[in-house]
């Protein structure tokens, strides 16, 4: 049998840390940045967990953790 393949989108935007969780940045911080308040852009900035919805898809990508 082959080998599966990690889904290489997803591992450039998911960082799994040493407990096992999974790390994202935020979405809309990439352009149009003038018309949003900084407020908004710094709220946007750091990592955030992924959806317990999605972990166990996101897994998968990454080659099933």
């Amino acid at each position: 049998m082959p080998k599966n393949k990690t889904h290489s989108g997803a591992k450039k935007r998911i960082k799994v840390t040493g407990s096992g969780k999974l790390l994202r940045e935020k979405a809309g911080k990439r352009h149009l940045l003038e018309k949003k308040s900084s407020h908004k852009t710094r709220e946007l900035s750091g990592n955030e967990n992924v959806a317990p919805q999605d972990t166990g898809r996101v897994k998968r990508l990454l080659g099933g953790l």
